[in-house]
């Protein structure tokens, strides 16, 4: 159990290092060779902090069936903790606001990528065309916001982006950062699944609730790392953004490459397909409604955003554990807090639609 521990958190802080290293070094190449930020964001930043999950997951799917638990779980287990402890933190830190490009666009294609995985897995298994199709979407959605991007530097011609000039020395650092990060993302990946792995059998937990819970919120430290910093410095769209921007890439990308690297498909178990998938798209949603309400998140919804989280791990936990308070739990929570924060959020979006209307 020592060694499990050890391997576990060893992992967890490989793969953060090994995350920064490849984004630090990644983005410095990015900028010396003329890509403007939103190339950077949209394909450097976005790619570097989901970097942990798809090391994870790749190599999870590769164990086969005692693997995929592990793979699908870290994905939407990433998810959940994306949007409400990344988003929900930052907003307790300072109020966000949140652009109408992102209320328009990526946050309903975020609910559209969830339904997707869900029906696509609703079958219990994802297997070599769900893969392709994720991994498609994924490219499609990126080839169309770089396209985008283009027109509008286009238009903008005095903010293009002129490649830099570097001595040899800085390409050569940049060089070891990409490559040292990899390593020990591989590295990494390999002692948190072993480790995690071995104390799931060791607490007759599944591997399903591992990754959802101690799993998904170790590779989700870039995501937090990176808005915690936006939210100190009052960059709270970007926070919302990099939260998001992960969310699709989770979905798309890292889902997608896990079931193409699984031998015969990765399984899905009932009780994700049931019940997790269906609460990562209600997050989904509830993240469109709070950020329509004025495209501001406010501290109190942030603390709202924590508090789910908590009470979804907790119910997790009394779950696994088959713990006599599970019934009370879940009636005190599908019973009352669900349903009054539900008015909450309705009301807040009559009372938009009606400023809108006026406006």
């Amino acid at each position: 159990m020592t060694l499990s521990m050890a391997l576990l958190l060893g992992g967890l802080i490989a793969v953060t290092i090994g995350a920064d290293a490849l984004v630090r070094g990644a983005r410095s190449l990015a900028k010396a060779i003329g890509l403007s930020p939103l190339v950077i964001g949209l394909t450097v930043v976005a790619f570097g902090t989901s970097s942990p999950e798809i090391a994870v997951s790749v190599r999870s799917a590769l164990e086969g069936e005692l693997g995929a638990g592990l793979a699908v779980g870290n994905v939407i287990g990433s998810n959940l903790f994306n949007v409400l402890v990344v988003v929900g933190l930052s907003a307790v830190v300072a109020p966000v606001l949140v652009s109408r490009q992102l209320v328009r666009a990526d946050v309903p294609l975020l609910i559209v990528a969830s339904v997707l995985v869900w029906a696509l897995a609703s079958d219990g298994t994802l297997g070599l065309v769900d893969g392709l199709i994720l991994v498609s979407a994924l490219v499609a959605y990126t080839t169309s916001v770089l396209v985008t991007g283009r027109r509008q530097s286009q238009r903008q011609p005095a903010r293009a982006v002129r490649p830099t000039r570097r001595r040899p020395r800085d390409w050569a650092r940049d060089t070891v950062f990409v490559v040292g990060g990899l390593a020990l993302l591989v590295v990494g990946a390999n002692w948190l699944v072993s480790g995690a792995v071995d104390i799931a059998r060791s607490l007759g937990v599944s591997e399903l609730v591992i990754g959802l819970t101690i799993v998904a919120a170790g590779t989700s430290l870039p995501e937090l790392a990176t808005s915690a910093a936006a939210g100190l410095k009052r960059e709270g769209d970007l926070a919302v953004g990099n939260a998001i921007g992960s969310c699709l890439y989770n979905l798309l990308g890292v889902l997608g490459l896990a079931t193409l690297a699984a031998p015969s498909g990765l399984s899905v178990a009932r009780g994700a397909i049931n019940f997790d998938f269906p609460v990562m798209i209600a997050v989904a949603i509830a993240c469109l409604t709070v950020f329509f309400t004025g495209y501001r998140i406010a501290r109190w919804e942030g603390w709202v955003f924590l508090g789910y989280y908590a009470a979804y791990t907790v119910y997790l936990i009394l779950k696994a554990t088959e713990h006599h308070a599970l019934g009370s739990f879940t009636v005190a929570l599908w019973g009352f807090v669900i349903p009054l924060t539900l008015l909450t959020l309705g009301v807040g979006v009559v009372r938009q639609v009606r400023r809108n209307r006026r406006a």
